[in-house]
């Protein structure tokens, strides 16, 4: 049972009423507030397990007190009441972090389900780990502050971050859909595993799963990947074969990196997506599929759509539902829970003990400016476990790599490292070199690694 009331907003008093009464008879504490005004006065001046609130309210919205609370509380769930249930509302709603929605009038076995989850994310609001690849709505929540030690899932998305968290609460309600989805984030940023978790929380989930890299092959060979070929459409088309919208029928298919299309094929698509239906090169007749569609990019859409790379229209249809995964240097707390799951991942892997790392090596990491995002560090986690030759991770295990040149690594190291040295009065160096012989640069070596460090 929950220790503090559940606050009630609703400005129509019969709707206040039958919330409260449905609560109450499942034994849960209730306070009710007629307005958003008056609702963020008692939530300053008391303490509530979860909110309750109407969307549209005269003054000020259930929108401005989700922001509102939000601010004072990041982590208190908030559930939206709306009678006007378009996607767009339960989007805009999620993206400023309410836990879920309903539409009156609403379901109240349906509405109970609802808060009992949410009741259940405020008792867990630590990190929690969300894997993909297990059944709907599954997470396994991790209470506290403390890390966890993961057991190296690669399927696992990992995160306390708060901003990562409201993402996936709306990943999980926009699964419901079948609208199309454009993931536009970082490359290295984890947005096939998004796709997978969207994919796996829908009523698709049990039906194919299907991901094409859409940079990966030549114009003429995707065409014939994404729709199908018959026998003898082309020369080395020996029988027919079905493409990926016909294996993902039912089921999703993720258009990797969708914005290297070429545009003879993006009107192919724009059909697709109009018609349900596809037409397979050297095919007579079209064939019905029933496919949910997300696609990714890492590329600025709208740029390419003003410089004539991407077609408008295909865009605004693939754009129904946008989602953008933060990048790993917006979310630098995860790093050090990132940095546990890769070390036992790589461990298992590799068949290995899992080492430890000292804390100046992990403050190296979360200090870092991580331009290819969480495949980065776990490349470099990896590394580094491969190259320390006891059970620790000391800082000069770290081999700090990236495409933008070694003068810039090595100034985002001696960024990343200048937090650790100035907090030490007596450095010990540690170096990489025989006793007696000198190293002149101690920090970043000709590569942008570390070859030595204070510890």
């Amino acid at each position: 049972m929950v220790s503090h009331p559940i606050l009630i907003v609703d400005d129509e008093v019969e709707m206040r009423i039958a919330m409260s009464e449905t609560l109450k008879h499942c034994g849960y504490p209730v306070e009710l507030s007629h307005n958003a005004i008056d609702a963020l006065k008692k939530f300053k001046n008391n303490e509530y397990s979860l909110v309750i609130t109407d969307m549209t309210m005269p003054k000020r919205s259930g929108l401005e007190l989700l922001k509102d609370i939000k601010g004072l509380e990041p982590y208190k769930p908030v559930i939206m009441a709306t009678a006007y249930g378009t996607i767009e509302t339960a989007v805009e709603a999620m993206k400023h972090g309410a836990f879920d929605y309903i539409v009156k009038p609403f379901n109240f076995e349906n509405f109970i389900f609802i808060v009992e989850r949410a009741l259940a994310y405020q008792d867990n609001k630590g990190p929690i780990m969300l894997r993909p690849t297990e059944d709907k709505g599954s997470t396994t929540p991790t209470g506290g502050g403390a890390r966890k030690q993961t057991n190296g899932d690669p399927k696992e998305i990992v995160t306390q971050n708060a901003a990562m968290k409201s993402l996936l609460e709306v990943a999980r309600n926009v699964s419901r859909s079948k609208a199309t989805i454009l993931i536009q984030s970082e490359s290295g940023t984890g947005k096939e595993l998004l796709a997978q978790y969207i994919h796996n929380n829908s009523e698709r989930a049990s039906k194919p799963f299907v991901a094409v890299n859409c940079a990966a092959m030549p114009d003429t060979l995707l065409e014939s990947e994404l729709f199908g070929h018959k026998k003898g459409s082309f020369t080395g088309a020996n029988q027919d074969h079905r493409g990926k919208f016909e294996q993902a029928h039912t089921g999703t298919i993720l258009l990797d990196e969708i914005s290297e299309m070429a545009l003879p094929l993006q009107a192919k698509l724009l059909r697709v997506l109009q018609e349900q239906e596809i037409d397979k090169v050297g095919g007579k007749d079209p064939i019905k599929v029933d496919v949910r569609v997300v696609a990714t990019t890492n590329r600025h859409m709208l740029e390419c759509v003003e410089s004539g790379k991407f077609r408008e229209d295909l865009y605004f249809r693939l754009n129904v539902i946008p989602l953008s995964l933060p990048a790993l240097r917006e979310r630098k707390d995860d790093i050090p829970l990132l940095v546990e799951h890769f070390l036992t991942k790589h461990a298992q892997l590799n068949g290995r003990e899992r080492p430890q790392i000292v804390q100046d090596a992990l403050d190296v990491l979360t200090n870092y400016n991580w331009r290819g995002n969480v495949r980065e560090l776990e490349n470099v986690v990896e590394r580094a476990m491969l190259l320390c030759n006891g059970n620790e991770i000391l800082p000069h295990h770290l081999l700090m790599h990236s495409q933008m040149g070694s003068r810039t690594i090595n100034e985002d190291l001696a960024s990343a490292t200048a937090s650790i040295t100035s907090r030490v009065s007596t450095p010990t160096v540690v170096a990489t070199e025989p006793v007696g012989e000198s190293n002149s640069n101690p920090v970043n070596g000709p590569l942008g690694w570390c070859e030595a460090s204070t510890i």
